[in-house]
Order: structure tokens, then C-alpha cells, then sequence
């Protein structure tokens, strides 16, 4: 069956108000107080949903959720583009809706090596930064940012994928020009910017035990140099069948001794078929469209809902249980239709990845995650 989006929307809207969203006649809870003795439960709000507000996804957000993420605007190209010009107007208006609603807000990302102009890697058009340079450049932009929402944004992605898959540290402009210690750096000017705010190392396939290995050594150093670590965030972009619930298990013990707390900061779940040549989740990657890559252009069938609303089951399962030290579990999108596998690794599929569908209706996925919250464990 195909739903009109306006109306249905819209119907999803006078349910919000009413008494919370619906499926048919019974209301459907709030996964925000379903969870709230055990943890936060945050979204990543799209830019789009920033500069162009929906009541329908703001009522959403605002019955569901008590975290929210940008995805891309505080990212370095989106609020520092040029040298000397920054443009927050997106990251207030971000940071506005979340104290509105009562949202612990979560900033992403202050350092990282996609996304961010080749300017900051320069002294001049083609000439490499010194140390000393890109050092000032990485103190300024931490400043002006993360000290702009101080008292405001509760905690920071200061550093977001500096590992490989194996544990060592990534080739990366920011570690070529300054040297291994420029995370302890970005760690030390993250707490000066705001000394009250929670400081996170946040990286994908964290589940891999090389790259777990490597998380624990990162962390291990970066509080020997004297840095906070309050969270490592657990990206969790999984699939169908990877990984097993036992390798993200291992995971959350080993990280959460390192640093105290875990957050599964990025949280989806892809039914799509996965190209042979991609690998976790750097989005430097792509792939050729193809009809074999994108099935469910019309709707996911009845069975893969069920296998999706389990597979999303069985982790809420393994949450709970070790509830706590997971501070936070942020799901990567409000609705399929913003979900980023729509565009990565192939563009133009049609992605059935998260709990609500292009209409802002609740999948079996929803009803799934919140019979786990009451669950004897």
C-alpha cells in the first residue's frame, strides 16, 4: 500500500498533538520515556530539517527523542567554509530548536579529515601548513565553535575517525602536517573552548577487534597526555547479517573500561544489498548504481520488516543489558527518506534503514526496539 506523504504526514501531525503519533487507533509510545532510566535516546537532525522547518518532524522529534545531532552542519565545510568567514546561522537555529525542546545537543565533529576545506591543510593555494600553522588554524576554529555554544551544546565529537580498521592511526592531513598528537591537541582545545561539555572519540566498525584494540590504545594515550575522554562513540552503521551481537558486545566492555562510557552515536541498520568493493563506513567510498543494489524501490516487503524490527531488537537487547555504560544511543536519521544510504555508498537507492518510513509512520522496527525497553533482561 502507497501513502500519499502530504497526508499522511499531516495525519501524523494531528496524532502528535493529540496524544502522540498512532497507528491505527491505539498511540503509539515515546521511545525518549520508554528508555529514560536506562539512556538517552538521540537523532541526527538533517540541515534541511534546520533551515526548513516541518511541524510533522519537528512534533516527531520533539515526542521521541531527548538527543539531537546535526549530520552535516557543524561539520567544517558547512560552518567555517573560508578562512576567514564563518556562517552559523544553521548551527544556531540547530542549537535553538534543541534548547526549545530540551534536547541534550551533541556537536559533530570538530576535527576530522573529510569534509573540511583544503584551506586549513595550506599556508597558501597548494602550499602545505607547518605544524605551528595548522595547529592555530585547529585552536581557532575549536574556540569559535565549540566556545560559541558553550553552556549550550552538551557534548563533542572532538576527533571523529582517526583509526584504520587494523587500529593504527589514519594517514591524515591533520597527523601528516602536526604528528600523532594532534588528537591530544584537539582533546586539550576542546575542554579550554568549553570546560563543561563532554568530550567523545567517535569512529565506525568499532565492532572489529583490531580497531577496538586501537580505540582503547587512542584513548589509553590521550589520558596519559592528560586529555579528558568522557565517551568513545560506536558509529554502528550495521547490516543485515554483520555483525554479530557478540562482536559489538566485546566491543562496549573493552571501550567502556577505557573510558568510562559508550554512545552509539550513529545507528542504522541497511537492508540494501552491499557492493563487493565497500568496506565500513568512510565516505570517501562509492559504488555503481545498479538494479541488483537497490531491490525495494517500492516498498520493503512484510518479511524483511520482520527480519529488520528483529535484527534492531536483538542490539536494544544488548543495550539494556549493559545499560550502564551507554550514556547515549543516537539513531543516524529521523525517517527512511533522509536516511544517508539513499546516497551512500551508490546514489539514488531507495533505503528502508530506520524505524520510521518516508511518511513519518512508525515500521514494525519502532514497535520492535520499544517492547524491548520492559523486557525482563
Amino acid at each position: 500500500m502507497t501513502h500519499h506523504p502530504v497526508t499522511t504526514a499531516l495525519a501524523v501531525l494531528s496524532a502528535l498533538v493529540a496524544c502522540g503519533p498512532a497507528i491505527g487507533d491505539e498511540p503509539v509510545g515515546s521511545l525518549a520515556k520508554a528508555f529514560a532510566g536506562k539512556y538517552r535516546i538521540g537523532v541526527a537532525i538533517s540541515t534541511g530539517l534546520v533551515t526548513n522547518p516541518r511541524p510533522a518532524a519537528d512534533a516527531l522529534i520533539r515526542h521521541q527523542f531527548n538527543s539531537a545531532t546535526p549530520e552535516n552542519l557543524l561539520k567544517w565545510e558547512n560552518v567555517h567554509p573560508d578562512k576567514d568567514r564563518y556562517d552559523f546561522g544553521p548551527a544556531d537555529r540547530f542549537v535553538a530548536f534543541g534548547k526549545e525542546n530540551d534536547l541534550f545537543l551533541v556537536g559533530h565533529t570538530l576535527v576530522w579529515h573529510s569534509q573540511t576545506p583544503a584551506w586549513v591543510f595550506e599556508s597558501a593555494p597548494g602550499v602545505p601548513a607547518t605544524r605551528e600553522q595548522l595547529l592555530t588554524t585547529m585552536r581557532d576554529h575549536i574556540y569559535n565553535v565549540a566556545g560559541r555554544y558553550a553552556g549550550q551544546i552538551g557534548g563533542w565529537d572532538v576527533v571523529n575517525e582517526a583509526l584504520n580498521d587494523d587500529g593504527t592511526l589514519r594517514d591524515s592531513p591533520w597527523r601528516r602536517i602536526i604528528g600523532d598528537d594532534y588528537l591530544e591537541f584537539a582533546f586539550k582545545y576542546a575542554q579550554e573552548a568549553d570546560p563543561a561539555a563532554e568530550l567523545y572519540y567517535n569512529d565506525y566498525s568499532m565492532h572489529l577487534a583490531a580497531k577496538r584494540d586501537g580505540a582503547v590504545r587512542l584513548v589509553d594515550k590521550l589520558k596519559q597526555a592528560g586529555c579528558r575522554v568522557d565517551a568513545i562513540g560506536m558509529q554502528s552503521h550495521y547490516g543485515m547479517g554483520h555483525p554479530q551481537a557478540s562482536e559489538v558486545e566485546a566491543s562496549i566492555e573493552a571501550l567502556a573500561e577505557a573510558a568510562g562510557k559508550v554512545a552509539i552515536t550513529e545507528l542504522d541498520i541497511n537492508v540494501l544489498p552491499w557492493p563487493s568493493n565497500i568496506a565500513g563506513a568512510d565516505v570517501g567510498q562509492s559504488a555503481a548504481a545498479s538494479p541488483r543494489l537497490n531491490p525495494y524501490r517500492d516498498g520493503l516487503p512484510a518479511a524483511k520488516q520482520a527480519e529488520l524490527a528483529e535484527r534492531y531488537a536483538m542490539f536494544f537487547r544488548l543495550y539494556n543489558h549493559h545499560a550502564d555504560v551507554i550514556d547515549r544511543v543516537t539513531f543516524w536519521g529521523l525517517d527512511d527518506g533522509r536516511s544517508w544510504h539513499n546516497g551512500w555508498p551508490v546514489r539514488g537507492r531507495t533505503a528502508h534503514s530506520l524505524l520510521f518510513d518516508r511518511s513519518l509512520a512508525p515500521k514494525p522496527a519502532f514497535d520492535a526496539v520499544l517492547r524491548t525497553a520492559t523486557e525482563t533482561p
